[in-house]
This record gives structure tokens, sequence and C-alpha cells, in this order.
């Protein structure tokens, strides 16, 4: 149920692991052994000792969430800042590639007019700065923003 979330995760810059098929035991090991929070509407999931404890960091997420809404909540709750992007598909690290290198990968007018371009270094796919990448790049500033929001402190409480 979080699949979109993690690929938003990815890229604002965060190394997000998902399976949709995973078991909570697995889980919380897998959460466990690589240092990683857990983010999940599954609330009989947090009642396990690990997560109910406070001992692997964890993040109920509110049901009934849109997927924009979802991330929003995720970003502003655990005052995520957003960094460079990761490969929305597998997590992989973005590369800067130049226009040669992604010639076999890029549509022929996308190479024309296209002036950065990079590869995602575990699946070899090709990102450049189209319209689909402006739009991508809109929602990473709105969430920078987010975060970048003074919080009222204890003397702004009337």
């Amino acid at each position: 149920m979080c699949g979109g979330l993690a690929r938003w995760l990815r890229a604002i810059g965060y190394d997000t692991t998902f399976s949709a098929d995973i078991d909570d035991a697995e889980l919380v090991d897998l959460a466990r052994r690589q240092g990683r929070t857990v983010i999940s509407s599954d609330s009989k999931l947090f009642e396990r000792k690990l997560l109910a404890s406070g001992q692997l960091p964890n993040l109920f997420l509110p049901r009934g969430l849109k997927l924009m809404d979802q991330v929003r909540y995720v970003v502003g709750t655990l005052a995520l800042a957003v960094g460079e992007p990761r490969c929305m598909k597998c997590n992989g690290q973005l590369l800067r590639a130049s226009r040669e290198e992604v010639a076999h990968l890029v549509p022929a007018r996308s190479l024309i007019w296209a002036d950065t371009f990079f590869l995602c270094d575990t699946c070899g796919q090709a990102f450049w700065n189209g319209s689909h990448w402006h739009k991508i790049t809109a929602r990473r500033n709105e969430l920078a923003r987010l975060v970048a929001r003074p919080r009222p402190g204890p003397q702004d409480q009337g």
C-alpha cells in the first residue's frame, strides 16, 4: 500500500525499500538489520514489540490519504530534507551521463533539446530534463518548502 510513497521518497533522495508481498516478521527484521524506518498504514504491524517500544524507528501513516498527501505527511512529520534524487524505479543512484552515453536509451527528439542526462547505476534507466522531470522537480520544490517552513514554538502558543 506504500509503493507510490516509496517512489516519491526516492525522488527526494531517500534510500527506500518496498516489497508488496513481504510478511510482517520479515519486514521488521529487514528494517532492523538495515537500520531503516518502517512506514505503514497496517495498524497490526505496530503491535510488534520492536515497533511498539520505539526500538525500531517507525511512522504510522494514516489511512485514506491520497499519494501526495502521504508524501507531505511523511516529509513534514519526519522533517525530511529534499536531497539528490534516486531512481524512482529501483532505488539506484543517478549518475550524470553524456548525450552519447544515453543516445541508445533516449528518444531522438529528446536528445536534440535536452541538455542534462542521468543513468541509474543499478537498472540502467536513463533520465533527462524533459516535461515529466519538470513536474517531478516542481513537486520536489514544494516538499522542500514544506520542511523549510518555520514551526511554531512554545512562545507562539497562546
